[in-house]
């Protein structure tokens, strides 16, 4: 048995889907603004303070991964002047201890007040991460874990943490 479908219901059908046409640029517009990303610009010299967590279960948000990565809402970043000592995957002891004081310390310097983004000459690795200096009253907060020991400047390649 076929279905007829009278001349009114196709007009509405028809009316229905003009609508939606109509609407769509706008809709994709809304959709584009409510993705968009509270991180802040390479330029930008917008001071920024939130409060920082010890990274746990993923999703992550605001949070510390280890001592040159933590999450900025949910944008990983990458402190790119620095080089720490890795806490998963450590190759020995010494490593692992470096690698979670430093942990702890940035933890503490992103929670002691507000600081600011400098981008640098890229713009993000190859994991997706955001290659950011953070800066607090002129001084990279990765040169504060460098001056204390827990990371060195970042050469262009890992170096080792363990001695033979």
């Amino acid at each position: 048995m076929q279905r007829v479908v009278s001349l009114r219901r196709f007009r509405r059908r028809r009316s229905v889907w003009r609508i939606w046409r109509s609407a769509l640029p706008f809709l994709v517009l809304v959709i584009a603004v409510a993705g968009y990303s509270a991180f802040p610009s390479a330029g930008d010299s917008t001071s920024v303070a939130k409060p920082f967590a010890l990274c746990g279960a993923p999703p992550h948000r605001d949070c510390v991964i280890d001592g040159d990565t933590f999450y900025f809402g949910r944008q990983s970043i990458r402190i790119a002047d620095i080089d720490t000592p890795e806490t998963r995957g450590a190759r020995c002891a010494l490593e692992a201890a470096l690698g979670n004081r430093a942990t702890h310390r940035l933890h503490a310097l992103l929670n002691a007040g507000p600081f600011q983004f400098q981008a640098g000459a890229r713009d993000a690795d190859r994991y997706g991460r955001k290659l950011r200096t953070v800066i607090r009253d002129g001084r990279s907060l990765g040169g504060v874990l460098v001056a204390e020991g827990l990371a060195r400047p970042w050469t262009g390649r890992r170096l080792p943490w363990c001695s033979s």
